[in-house]
C-alpha cells in the first residue's frame, strides 16, 4: 500500500514536470530562431500527451511488478 501512495505522489510531479520541460525547450527553441517552429497548440498537446503517455506505461510497468510479488 505504501509503495502505491508513493507511486501517486512521485510519478504524476515527475511527468508534470517533463512536461513543463517540454513546453520551455520548444518555446527556447522559438526564441532563439526567431521564428515559429510549432504552434503554441502543438506544443501544449505535446507536453501533456508525451507525460500522459509516459504516466500509463509507468503505470502498467508498476502493477506487472507488484502482481509478481
Amino acid at each position: 500500500m505504501k509503495n502505491r501512495i508513493l507511486f501517486w505522489i512521485f510519478a504524476p510531479l515527475k511527468n508534470i514536470s517533463l512536461g513543463v520541460i517540454i513546453f520551455l525547450i520548444f518555446h527556447a527553441f522559438e526564441k532563439t530562431s526567431n521564428n515559429q517552429i510549432i504552434g503554441l497548440d502543438t506544443k501544449i498537446l505535446l507536453s501533456i500527451l508525451f507525460p500522459l503517455l509516459t504516466l500509463i506505461i509507468e503505470y502498467i510497468f508498476f502493477i506487472s511488478t507488484r502482481s509478481r510479488e
